[in-house]
């Protein structure tokens, strides 16, 4: 018998984990526990054609636990997946609160899937979801050219947010649709104080009919948190310690779906039409890359599918040995739900 634990089931990722579990042909689980906290114990939800009650989250409810996935905050994360690791099970987490643990293996399946037998602590970390867009197509390059340094330009989901993100872009765009704003940025502004969004947004500026150059947390000399986030996971996800990473987070109006233009330098020779034959072969990335044909990815290439997409594919101009390239993938399920996942089944092969 193995079991796995949702812990979180109840939440967005948890729920799109259910979708996922569902849309499986086979899963390795003889049972799937659903865990959250008080408010949300004793619902019942539907998985896999069955009811399953949802827990409270305690440590008993881990005993017998195989693995645990952990669809929750840092804070909660923190106490509990050391919790469900000394019950016996080995905690998958989506949080932020292990990634650059040193004893916690940072994994993407595609990339680095035999990092998951390597969890002192007990514990696996899931990437943040904008490093995860890029990391199957830059994983696959790197074993064939030899990756030396990456710059990223994101451009974010508000969904990236949760799910305030989500409804505060909804709001905004009912407040400045359907009128004449001119061509000032302060119209914008104009509105949505007329419709009472001046306050209270988990953005730093209007995202309706803009695009905001930050995401995350201040850090030291002006970075964010999420760029630097895309430098440290990067450099620990693809085992390249001193790889060179700049990166620059914008948050667009775009519900979901993170994309991010990359420029990324190899080691070894490479050509565009080189790369496409090693994206064209992985199983997880589909290539739209016809600009002639106005075919290239969008979010809405990739929003509620499993796969990466990946286009605008060239060579870099007046840069030798590097490649331009636009990265799109569902941030809420192969950036969370999907690769949280990925690592479970990764886990259960090897018991």
């Amino acid at each position: 018998m193995t079991v796995l634990a949702i812990v979180g089931a109840t939440g967005a990722v948890g729920s799109t984990m259910i979708e996922i579990i569902d849309a499986r042909e086979t899963v390795p689980w003889s049972e799937i526990r659903l865990v959250a906290s008080a408010r949300s114990a004793g619902k019942v939800l539907r998985v896999r054609g069955e009811d399953v009650t949802v827990r409270l989250l305690e440590p008993e409810v881990f005993d017998g636990v195989d693995v645990a996935l952990f669809d929750v905050p840092d804070e909660v994360s923190a106490e509990w997946a050391p919790v469900a690791a000394a019950r016996g099970a080995v905690a998958v987490d989506n949080s932020g609160a292990f990634r650059m643990d040193p004893d916690v293996p940072l994994v993407v399946p595609e990339v680095n899937a035999d990092e998951a037998a390597n969890r002192p602590k007990g514990i696996i970390a899931n990437p943040n979801c904008t490093t995860l867009s890029m990391m199957a197509a830059m994983g696959a390059l790197h074993r064939e050219f030899g990756l030396t340094a990456l710059v990223v330009s994101s451009y974010q989901a508000a969904s990236g947010a949760g799910q305030g993100g989500i409804d505060r872009l909804q709001a905004e765009i009912t407040a400045v649709s359907g009128k004449d704003l001119g061509s000032r940025s302060g119209d914008v502004a104009a509105a949505l104080a007329e419709a009472g969004l001046d306050a209270d947004s988990p953005f730093p500026a209007p995202l309706a009919l803009n695009v905001v150059p930050w995401a995350g947390s201040l850090k030291d000399d002006g970075w964010s948190s999420e760029e630097l986030k895309v430098r440290n996971e990067s450099r620990k996800i693809l085992g390249i310690p001193d790889l060179k990473v700049s990166a620059t987070c914008v948050r667009v109006p775009v519900v979901t779906t993170h994309s991010l233009a990359v420029h990324a330098t190899f080691s070894r020779e490479v050509t565009a039409d080189a790369a496409r034959k090693v994206l064209g072969a992985q199983p997880t990335i589909v290539l739209r890359d016809d600009p002639a044909a106005g075919e290239w990815p969008t979010p809405a290439d990739a929003v509620g599918g499993d796969p990466t997409v990946v286009g605008r594919i060239r060579q870099a101009l007046d840069f030798p040995d590097t490649l331009e390239l636009f990265v799109c993938g569902d941030n809420l399920r192969k950036g969370a739900a999907l690769n949280t996942y990925e690592i479970a089944e990764t886990v259960a092969a090897g018991l």
